[in-house]
């Protein structure tokens, strides 16, 4: 898969907060995705704090059915520090390289981690979409920043996530009675879309399909390392 972007790696929080900043303009929430979205790519990482290694997965499934179209990992030692805000500097470099690896370009990208529910508003799954240029969407378990109601207990309630009068996501009941999900845009998707689009990735469980097999993908590579 074609990545033009070159990803920028700062040596400081200062350097990692600037690049935020500048990039942050080029988050485009409209929709910018195939009208029929047949393909997916799912991403996650898992850590290994001792030996400072992370692997990072990127699998493609299709969306009639969930089969694996392609999937590939990556183990590297981290190089950016520990720093709330900024996971992206730590998880980009990894996820890059795993999707630079895919033989085919998806229709939509889906992160385990946030988006515009960001205090920069340019979380991982921000970055990842303004840097490849795909349709990206964010997907978090636990709330980062923000407020919001409690929705419905019936799959596909929701409540605006809300942080200092912006709403920067949505929290999406995926299935009856399970705790939400955390529901915000990367690029070139809109709020409304990406909470179908989650929903439709969910079928049986809380979490979206997608981020299912890369977080086990993602935890067997990081095992065979070790």
């Amino acid at each position: 898969m074609d990545i033009v972007s070159a990803h920028d790696r700062p040596n400081t929080v200062a350097e990692a907060i600037g690049i935020q900043e500048a990039l942050r303009g080029l988050v485009d929430p409209e929709d910018r995705c195939p009208q029929e979205i047949v393909t997916v790519t799912g991403l996650d990482v898992a850590y290994d704090e001792g030996s400072g290694l992370i692997a990072a997965a990127a699998v493609t499934l299709e969306t009639s059915g969930f089969s694996v179209v392609e999937q590939w990992t990556v183990v590297s030692e981290v190089s950016f520090p520990y720093e709330p805000g900024l996971f992206a500097f730590r998880e980009l470099p990894p996820l890059l390289e795993a999707l630079r690896a895919l033989d085919h370009t998806p229709d939509l990208l889906v992160c385990d981690g946030h988006g515009l529910a960001h205090p920069r508003r340019f979380g991982l799954a921000c970055h990842l979409g303004v840097v490849t240029g795909l349709p990206t969407l964010g997907v978090g378990k636990t709330r980062f920043i923000g407020e919001h109601g409690e929705p419905g207990r019936e799959r596909g309630a929701k409540e605006p996530l809300v942080d200092d009068g912006e709403v920067v996501g949505m929290v999406l009941r995926t299935q009856d009675g399970v705790k939400p999900v955390y529901v915000s845009i990367g690029h070139k998707i809109s709020l409304d879309n990406a909470c179908r689009q989650v929903l439709r990735l969910s079928p049986a469980f809380r979490q979206p399909e997608t981020t299912r097999h890369a977080d086990r993908l993602a935890r067997d590579a990081l095992k065979e390392a070790l």
